[in-house]
């Protein structure tokens, strides 16, 4: 069935030596948008010069790709390595002009930086300064991430888009007004009181690859299990088990977990469940 939904465009900035991270940020908003942009109306659209740019003359190529896709995209994503890009006529470097441009327009950027180890020979000594002088000015002027590598890259950019989009005022002031049929990105779940226990337990059933809770009744005791961790232990004190039990049965009731064997043995975290994991402290 159709929906309508508000289209908020991402622009993927970054110089040649990042292939392998433009590809992730792609995958990260297409997973985003299976998994939330049915229930907040919300898609987000990759935007880069390589797909979204048509022949042009007139114009420096730079300015060319600032009117045809840079002017109109909410959110910027600059990614950099240890290339900064060609030199434009007012800037560094393509890159950083649509970085620099963006934020003029007073609109959302999330920059990061890669930490990741390379041969001394492969790298260029004028393209590594220049970018080396960019990171620097940037410290004063808001807060970038580094990372290890590409799969360090794909976690911390997946939890930092949800807390961008949660939490800055320009998707709240873009989104259509909530209403009761179609909830926005503004409209963001309640977090319900939850004990120690049952916020220990959704967090890392969240971070599972299959969303899965196992609870187990052996000799002796009780063992429930998420994420490749165990909670309540086989033995010990039983009122450390009623718990853990406990957790179980709250996130239950609260629809965050829903039972998926026969034995009421196996759980599956929820798309609330998930909702909730995000907006709970990591």
């Amino acid at each position: 069935m159709p929906y309508k939904a508000d289209v908020f465009k991402v622009m993927i900035a970054s110089p040649g030596d990042v292939a392998g991270e433009r590809a992730v940020i792609r995958e990260v908003l297409a997973e985003w948008n299976v998994i939330h942009s049915y229930t907040r109306k919300v898609v987000l659209l990759p935007i880069g010069w390589e797909t979204h740019t048509a022949p042009e003359m007139g114009d420096r190529p730079q300015a060319i790709i600032n009117k045809q896709i840079l002017k109109d995209c909410d959110l910027l994503v600059g990614v950099f390595w240890t290339r900064i890009g060609t030199a434009t006529d007012d800037y560094a470097s393509g890159t950083v002009e649509e970085i620099e441009e963006h934020l003029k327009m007073k609109k959302p950027a999330m920059l990061y930086f890669s930490d990741a180890p390379v041969h001394p020979d492969s790298v260029e000594a004028t393209q590594y300064a220049a970018l080396k002088k960019f990171k620097d000015s940037c410290k004063s002027r808001g807060l970038y991430e580094t990372y290890a590598n590409i799969n360090d890259f794909k976690d911390k950019f997946n939890r930092q888009l949800q807390l961008k989009l949660n939490q800055d005022p320009y998707f709240a002031e873009h989104s259509s007004p909530p209403s009761n049929a179609t909830p926005s990105i503004s409209s963001v779940p309640d977090v319900p009181r939850l004990s120690r226990e049952a916020q220990t337990l959704l967090k890392e059933a969240a971070k599972d690859p299959t969303g899965a809770v196992l609870r187990v009744r052996v000799m002796g005791g009780l063992i429930i299990q998420t994420n490749g961790k165990s909670f309540a232990g086989q033995g010990g004190d039983p009122r450390i088990r009623a718990r853990w039990e406990g957790a179980i049965e709250e996130l239950k009731s609260l629809g965050l977990i829903v039972d998926r064997g026969h034995k009421n043995e196996v759980f599956s975290v929820t798309r609330q469940g998930y909702e909730i994991a995000e907006l709970l402290n990591p």
